[in-house]
């Protein structure tokens, strides 16, 4: 009989997002009259932008003739979305790169689950707190995070974020190999300055650490201090695998692309003590276990960049933050500590009255009819916050903080 991976087994036995689903879905059951408003998983409710289904019509019709029909296509992504990626969000940043250090995917959840595939398992890990389920279930999976114990894993290196710190984490005081990085940050909607981040490359130079930097809300930045790419700082490229979304930027929740930069200077020591560099390593891994995101997608994502879409993208973006406002400004008038918002699609409150974070959730849910998600599902730092997201219809969110203000203050 077949052996199983009995990480898999240490798992809680739903994910975050199916244990919110079963709630709202048993009260949805038990009170059909009610209409609920959903501000919890991150999904985005604006359609593609018009250049885009365009793009992704155009690329339809070419399929439908021998002379332009496309087959499989390379498994790192095709050179003119790579280009464009290249000239638009790095180029123009005075950051150089290749072409072939830039990685087609068909999501950042994907590949920051799997880029874990090419690092050995005694690795020791340090994320945030609280942090993206996917940076530690993929490693529990892979048997790097020991045991859970009173909401810990025994061999993660937690790095605490919380009003106390300004949600500005520590450098880490254990000894780490590898580093999970968030920003602008999911979920606490908070970002980073320059000057932090190259504290963080700095001590990554210092200490032969490698950084997975997940920027995929980075269009959401509006102050122009706030650096959008590890890469903008001095070194980085020696040390840190970076992750980017169209999902959240373009829309593509339902179309899935993304792209990871794993530039050739960054390296892992084998063994026998040889620095190989990681970027032919990945290549690899993903000719092997990876089919490659889809020509007519990836001619929409493309599209994204010409001028047509940049406006129509930005137009999008500016929508979700005048959510982010609305919510923001309405939380801060009920009186309650709020943070994020200002440059990602994320608010992150502090349960009022004392309430866990999934008391809020329950009694929301019941008495406005409103759903978020719970704090501490993003790590025991988490207790006592919740987040919303930006990402509903303007109107929902107006009713939505109409119906929590009513609910609290009355």
């Amino acid at each position: 009989m077949a052996k199983l991976n009995e990480n898999f087994l240490k798992l809680a036995p739903s994910y975050l997002f199916s244990d919110i689903a079963k709630k709202v879905a048993a009260y949805k059951e038990a009170h059909p009259d009610k209409r609920i408003i959903r501000l919890g998983i991150g999904d985005v409710t604006q359609p593609l932008a018009p250049a885009v289904i365009e793009a992704m019509h155009k690329a339809v019709d070419e399929m439908a003739s021998a002379d332009t029909f496309r087959g499989y296509g390379p498994e790192q992504g095709y050179d003119f979305l790579r280009k464009a990626i290249l000239e638009n969000d790095f180029l123009v940043r005075g950051i150089p790169l290749d072409m072939d250090e830039i990685f087609i995917n068909d999501g950042a959840k994907s590949d920051t689950g799997n880029i874990g595939d090419i690092l050995a398992r005694d690795n020791v890990i340090g994320v945030t707190d609280p942090i993206y389920p996917v940076y530690i279930d993929s490693n529990v999976m892979a048997g790097r995070a020991g045991d859970h114990a009173d909401g810990l894993w025994t061999d993660i290196v937690y790095m605490p974020c919380n009003g106390d710190n300004d949600f500005t984490p520590s450098l880490p005081e254990k000894k780490v190999d590898v580093v999970y990085l968030c920003y602008p940050n999911n979920p606490t909607g908070t970002v980073i300055t320059r000057q932090q981040l190259k504290a963080w490359v700095d001590y990554a130079l210092q200490n032969d650490v490698l950084i997975m930097y997940d920027a995929a809300y980075e269009a959401y930045i509006q102050d122009e201090g706030i650096p959008h790419s590890i890469y903008e700082i001095e070194g980085a490229k020696q040390v840190a695998i970076e992750f980017h979304s169209f999902s959240k930027t373009a829309g593509f929740t339902g179309t899935r692309c993304g792209y990871t930069v794993v530039p050739k200077s960054v390296k892992a020591r084998t063994s026998d003590g040889e620095r190989v560099s990681l970027n032919q390593i990945w290549l690899r891994r993903q000719c092997t276990k990876f089919n490659g995101t889809s020509y007519i997608t990836q001619r929409g994502a493309e599209a994204a960049y010409t001028p047509e879409g940049k406006a129509q993208v930005k137009a999008t973006i500016a929508y979700y933050m005048e959510n982010a406002r609305i919510m923001r400004e309405a939380f801060a008038g009920m009186g309650i500590k709020t943070y994020g918002g200002e440059n990602a699609p994320y608010i992150w409150v502090q349960t009022p009255h004392g309430m866990t974070s999934w008391e809020f959730f329950d009694a929301l849910l019941q008495e406005a009819n409103v759903v978020g998600t719970p704090g501490v599902g993003f790590g025991p730092a988490g207790e006592g916050y919740f987040r919303f997201t930006a990402f509903g219809q303007k109107e929902d969110c107006l009713e939505a903080m109409e119906r929590v203000k009513r609910w609290l203050q009355g």
